[in-house]
């Protein structure tokens, strides 16, 4: 990249996300018989070129990319985010030998947390089972927005994948940011770096720039 500079989301003021040197592709949800989200599928990567923009507003004629909605609607795009840090505010859950943290602002309501029998709070006071414990871990991987992490004890820092730094298009929801891409504010202050998270891209998020699952509510479509 020009100057080196590292791949980056930076934010526009009311306007969108302009992203340099960051993959841009689809995925989807891979469910199991019962319906219930078991995993991520990849697709390929959009020939996107090294920056593009896309939209925040959720009124774009060319979704997932702005094409200048955001002006005619006057979005608001005011970011309304916590930017305290990350680790002040996990909620721990103790297991044996693994310590499940929860950030429940996070939440977009993916469904990876749960399955027809089960949850992964439920799951985390059995990790003494092997089973128990690899399913509960697969759980907390798939939750794209970071809400979950596991640890396990003594060392604190959370147990993350390698993921390639990129941004997954879900349908029909948020922007899925992977690979502790750089996030920057408006501002141009950084957010905290997370190796998952998700970002609104219907415009009506109460958590912005993040998703919190209204794209649901609104009935928000690509």
């Amino acid at each position: 990249m020009a100057g080196g500079q590292e791949p980056r989301i930076q934010i526009n003021q009311n306007g969108p996300y302009r992203v340099e040197g960051t993959a841009l592709l689809w995925m989807r949800q891979v469910k199991n018989e019962a319906g219930r989200p078991i995993g991520w599928k990849r697709g390929k990567p959009l020939d996107t070129g090294e920056s593009y923009a896309l939209c925040r507003c959720g009124a774009s004629k060319n979704k997932p990319f702005c094409d200048g909605s955001h002006v005619e609607g006057r979005f608001d795009g005011t970011e309304t985010a916590e930017r305290s840090s990350v680790e002040m505010r996990r909620r721990n859950f103790n297991g044996r030998g693994l310590v499940m943290t929860d950030i429940k602002k996070f939440c977009v309501h993916a469904g990876f947390c749960v399955s027809e029998k089960t949850d992964v709070w439920e799951l985390v006071k059995k990790t003494e089972d092997p089973a128990s414990r690899t399913e509960l871990i697969r759980m907390i991987r798939s939750c794209p927005s970071g809400r979950l992490e596991y640890a396990e004890p003594p060392v604190d820092a959370p147990v993350e994948d390698e993921l390639p730094r990129e941004i997954g298009i879900v349908e029909n929801g948020p922007l899925y940011a992977r690979g502790r891409v750089v996030l920057e504010g408006a501002d141009r202050r950084p957010y905290e770096r997370r190796n998952r998270m998700t970002l609104c891209r219907c415009g009506a998020s109460k958590n912005k720039p993040f998703c919190d699952g209204t794209h649901t509510d609104i009935g928000f479509r690509d």
